[in-house]
């Protein structure tokens, strides 16, 4: 399935006014029996739309729904490689498919994914319309060692483009994860398709929490938190993505010359766990010490009794000492 039937369209224009809408008149307006406007209805609240009935009133979206618009994204980017799906997957496949046939800065962002990813092959909670999921294809022609800091410099680019519209005081966590005050707000997954020798082909995920359903963050086993808690203002998530484009595109663009070197100082700034007491999980054993940030290729410093020595990803997680 890449998108819903005429009917669930015609019903989720109806319900993306965030007002009450009668089951009578739904149900005129899609030619169907009551019965079948509560079954769509649930089908819309399967894939994580938030909408309540109130007897007397009828139905409503909890929150007001704008959806994506490739248009207004590439008119707002100056781009002319976004690709914008109602139901996929998951955006990351969705490039990995077509690897062979695209151009640096190809976007996917999808309203909704069937089987979302995250780091070490991890589910992402993906409710419809309610979150960013956003794709993005850069292709590395200095070859794969050109990669390693990879993560750490899209995580900049995020928190760039989050501040650009309005959110302040984003921080990051080694490797792939954007935190505000302890929680989880966003997170980065990175494939590759790369042979020793040739070019580098990377695919970049990020997951934004934009708008949290209730039922949805039952699902969550960490603390998290999303854009509309922290914004005054309505996200708007075709400007997001555009921003996100934006300095995507410029910050690649410069790390492919200058590698992660010149953006050190502001991964210092960024740093939740910067000069914090930390322990690092790897696989079985539990290593415990001092963040000391960063190096050159991403590698996160750890210091142990007076000794820094750097620790690069894989099956290494970080966490706050206890």
């Amino acid at each position: 399935m890449s998108e819903l039937n005429e009917q669930g369209n015609i019903l989720l224009t109806l319900l993306a006014d965030g007002e009450f809408h009668s089951g009578e008149k739904i149900g005129e307006l899609l030619g169907v029996s009551r019965t079948s406007v509560n079954n769509y209805i649930k089908a819309l609240q399967e894939i994580g739309l938030d909408i309540y009935k109130v007897t007397g009133r009828g139905y409503c979206s909890a929150a007001p729904i704008t959806l994506l618009d490739k248009d207004k994204i590439e008119q707002l980017s100056n781009s002319r490689t976004v690709h914008v799906e109602q139901i996929v997957d998951s955006t990351n496949q969705w490039l990995l498919d077509r690897i062979a046939n695209l151009k640096n800065g190809q976007s996917c962002i999808s309203e909704y994914q069937l089987s979302g990813r995250g780091r070490r092959g991890r589910s992402w909670v993906s409710p419809f319309a309610s979150h960013l999921y956003f794709s993005f294809y850069w292709r590395f022609d200095s070859g794969i060692d050109k990669v390693a800091g990879l993560s750490l410099l899209v995580g900049i680019a995020t928190v760039n483009a989050l501040e650009k519209i309005g959110v302040q005081g984003v921080s990051l966590k080694w490797p792939n994860d954007l935190y505000y005050q302890g929680k989880k707000l966003a997170g980065i997954l990175i494939e590759l398709n790369a042979q020793a020798t040739e070019a580098c082909h990377s695919v970049i995920g990020i997951g934004i929490n934009v708008r949290m359903p209730a039922q949805q963050a039952k699902l969550i086993d960490q603390p998290w938190t999303d854009l509309t808690t922290l914004s005054s203002q309505p996200i708007d998530r075709n400007l997001l993505s555009a921003t996100l484009i934006n300095e995507l595109t410029t910050l690649l663009i410069e790390y492919e010359q200058s590698g992660l070197g010149p953006h050190l100082q502001r991964w210092f700034a960024l740093d939740y766990f910067f000069n914090k007491e930390v322990k690092l999980l790897i696989a079985d054993r539990v290593k415990t010490g001092i963040c000391r940030g960063i190096n050159e290729t991403g590698a996160l410093l750890l210091e142990c009794d007076g000794v820094i020595e750097p620790y690069i990803g894989g099956e290494i997680s970080l966490r706050l000492a206890d």
